[in-house]
């Protein structure tokens, strides 16, 4: 179980774990340290069966700013190539980390959320958010390439080329209505209910089939590059299992006996 010295942590019984980042003066930008842990947080989560939802949100006004400018801007000037190439690509570890976690991962966008922090909420595979949450990839603002954390990767595939092209290329921030438009968020919501709705879709998705969700990411994962005759036969495959899996037999008979199913 993690036990983070930089972010809270909580595990709920009904095995929605969340993650809060805890800098809220500094807007929950990331340090190096903060970074570090929450790369292996979201690795030790994959051997954590009791959590069947991970919800990641900010304390404060802001989900989280990006790089701080003094922890991490600044310390990188000081920094050679290898030394660069060390930090970016455990910028990277953190966005695969959150990908190949079996669990659903929700990103409860509180406030702010910008450079590093829209990249964490890009690869949670849902976003909920409060109206106060506009988001920007601003990298180029500071003379970055837009293509961060996945960003060139990711955003195209929910946002689409010419959507994607723009945010990436101005580094501007758009509101969360907008954000919602253009399907970057699932949904936004008055800022005093954003905890309220977030923990009802994580308790939805904690008491669905985990086994049938995590199978459901899987594929999502693996088909974002595969040919549609590829993408056919992997899906068969995954049915195919899943139909072995006991709550596949339970789905049939709690219907056949009009109650509620009680999935592993």
């Amino acid at each position: 179980m993690p036990n983070p010295k930089t972010f809270n942590y909580n595990l709920s019984e009904t095995g929605v774990a969340t993650i809060t980042l805890s800098r809220p003066d500094r807007l929950n930008a990331l340090t190096f340290e903060v970074y570090r842990e929450l790369t292996d947080a979201f690795a030790q989560l994959r051997n954590e069966p009791d959590v069947r939802v991970v919800v990641i949100t900010g304390s404060g006004r802001g989900f989280c700013s990006g790089g701080d400018v003094h922890d991490i801007i600044g310390e990188l000037f000081k920094q050679d190539m290898e030394g660069l190439l060390k930090f970016t690509a455990l910028t990277c570890e953190l966005v695969k980390n959150i990908r190949l976690l079996s669990a659903p991962v929700i990103a409860s966008l509180n406030g702010i959320t910008a450079g590093a922090g829209a990249c964490i909420a890009l690869a949670s595979d849902l976003r909920i958010a409060s109206e106060e949450a506009k988001i920007a990839f601003l990298f180029v603002k500071v003379g970055l390439s837009g293509a961060d954390m996945g960003a060139a990767y990711l955003l195209p595939r929910v946002v689409g080329l010419t959507r994607a092209t723009e945010l990436l290329f101005t580094g501007d921030f758009i509101s969360a209505r907008e954000a919602e438009r253009i399907g970057l968020y699932n949904r936004v919501v008055p800022g005093n209910e954003l905890t309220a709705v977030t923990e009802e879709i994580a308790e939805r998705l904690a008491k669905g089939p985990a086994f049938a969700i995590a199978k459901t990411k899987e594929m999502l994962n693996r088909e974002l590059n595969m040919s549609l005759e590829a993408a056919l036969e992997c899906e068969a495959q995954a049915q195919a299992i899943c139909m072995r899996h006991p709550d596949y037999r339970e789905a049939y008979e709690a219907f056949v006996g009009k109650r509620e199913p009680k999935f592993e």
